[in-house]
């Protein structure tokens, strides 16, 4: 069985429908962590695969937006 990707969690996370202090409360799981830190130590080591090189450009590229829609969630729950 193939595992989920990195960034799939973000997506669900996303599609879910957050309020804003559920945007600011969230943190990639354990695993994914694991498997970000995995990807980014082989792609020192040894490179990547075009799909694993495609798994972890969109976990960057999904954990940035995250970073700024947490941002702009503070200022939904300061203004409440």
């Amino acid at each position: 069985m193939k595992s989920a990707k990195a960034y799939e969690e973000i997506v669900d996370f996303i599609a879910a429908g957050a309020t804003p202090d559920n945007i600011i409360a969230f943190r990639p799981s354990k695993a994914a962590k694991a498997r970000v830190a995995e990807l980014i130590r082989r792609e020192k080591n040894e490179g990547l695969t075009t799909e694993e090189r495609s798994e972890l450009d969109h976990f960057m590229q999904l954990e940035h937006l995250m970073r700024l829609v947490k941002a702009r969630a503070q200022r939904y729950v300061h203004h409440e």
